[in-house]
């Protein structure tokens, strides 16, 4: 049992992805703060791995896996389970995604529609079937958006990602439109350059363009994992309860400057 009153003490909280990156670091906070953690990923072991160190930490996770969220009816029983098992859904954290990059002349419509699905639908479906039991219990959705749903690079060829993560903004707000006679907040949060396994593979890698990006960025160091959950846990926490339709930049000042 989790020996500390926190800010989530008692709610279930539902969170994709949780087999690692951020997913696995907003397991252990939220848990940390009291919450019962309902997670799924595709990965059976690496959630098993999270499960174990959120138990270890004296928390308590519903580990549900492999569960694809871009299928319809896993989606679906998923939520159901976990309504059925603990009763209610507090916080819907929709932080699962997978994204691809490309030059504009060289992305495939396949591929197009491979981002669309994994970072449109991986975060729609979640919702549309939590959003009776959030209607229930009054309850709030984090959104994970990006510093590429409010601006272009030049330094990165992410016309699909750009695309899919001003989509996920703009649902955010819409949700808090809709849920708002139901009591339902809905937020996004926005993360700049995070140090994650899948950045340090990629972005960061040293002969990617991007890899001396924290030269640009005001607060001059590339974001953690956990700085991002905690502004997530703020947004689902009673201490924003006036707070809903809003997109929380994370990004240390990234998008709110010109390079140089």
């Amino acid at each position: 049992m989790n020996d500390m009153t926190g800010r989530m003490q008692g709610k279930v909280v539902a969170i994709t992805g949780t087999g690692g990156g951020m997913g696995r670091a907003a397991a252990l906070r939220f848990s940390k703060e009291g919450a019962i953690i309902a997670g799924c990923d595709v990965n059976l072991e690496a959630n098993q791995e999270t499960k174990r160190l959120v138990e270890l930490a004296g928390g308590q996770m519903h580990a549900s896996a492999p569960v694809n969220l871009v299928e319809e009816l896993a989606t679906k029983d998923w939520l159901t389970q976990v309504e059925k098992d603990l009763g209610k859904i507090d916080v819907l954290y929709a932080n699962a995604g997978v994204t691809k990059f490309n030059k504009i002349e060289d992305v495939t419509l396949e591929e197009w529609r491979f981002v669309m699905q994994h970072e449109l639908d991986i975060v729609f479906l979640p919702v549309k079937y939590a959003w009776e039991a959030l209607k229930k219990s009054q309850g709030n959705i984090i959104l994970v958006g990006s510093t590429a749903g409010v601006s272009g690079s030049v330094t990165n060829n992410r016309i699909a990602h750009s695309t899919t993560k001003g989509g996920v903004i703009s649902m955010a707000r819409q949700l808090a439109a809709e849920g708002s006679k139901y009591g339902i907040r809905a937020n996004s949060i926005s993360p700049g350059m995070i140090r994650t396994p899948a950045t340090e593979g990629d972005l960061l890698a040293p002969n990617h363009p991007m890899a001396k990006i924290a030269q640009h960025i005001p607060l001059g160091r590339i974001g953690t994992v956990d700085e991002v959950v905690n502004c997530a846990l703020f947004l689902a926490s009673d201490e924003a309860s006036y707070v809903t339709g809003a997109n929380l930049m994370v990004d240390g000042g990234w998008s709110a400057v010109l390079p140089g």
